[in-house]
């Protein structure tokens, strides 16, 4: 016959046993519920990540290589698109044209950007460059040749 002191304690061993355990199983799923969470949060952060790297990237200005060179692309103005879109070189000759305050020569852009104005070959490149913003939108450029920012 088993002592009833022992079975007593057994008993009560028993019932601590069993609160441990219905702790321990909340406690498990409080666990189970946070790591849920946590890794939805994961994939939603990383879903957003993947959403602004693809917008950087689309407003980023494009490499493509001509003839094994480099070659900067620029995009087309949208209407949310900043000017930190375009190439840094062309950032500085909007800011020529817009400082102007109004209808400018190549040859004043290319004064204000420091070029030597004297030799018009230098000058040609400019104008490409002037020209492909107006192409894109960046700018508005006249039947007479002269160049003003677009509003």
């Amino acid at each position: 016959m088993v002592d009833p002191e022992v079975q007593e304690r057994i008993a009560v061993r028993r019932a601590e046993l069993d609160d441990l355990e219905e702790h321990l199983v909340k406690q498990l799923a409080e666990v189970r519920a946070e790591r849920e969470d946590l890794a939805a949060a994961e994939r939603v952060l990383a879903r957003m990540g993947e959403q602004v790297a693809a917008e950087r990237a689309a407003a980023a200005p494009a490499v493509v290589q001509v003839g094994g060179k480099g070659v900067l692309l620029i995009p087309h103005r949208g209407a949310e698109m900043s000017e930190t879109a375009l190439p840094s070189e062309y950032q500085r000759i909007l800011a020529s044209v817009r400082a102007a305050g109004g209808l400018v020569m190549v040859r004043q852009v290319g004064e204000a950007l420091g070029l030597d104005t004297g030799v018009r070959g230098k000058l040609e490149p400019l104008r490409g460059k002037l020209t492909k913003l107006a192409d894109r939108g960046w700018l508005h450029k006249r039947p007479d040749g002269r160049f003003t920012v677009r509003p």
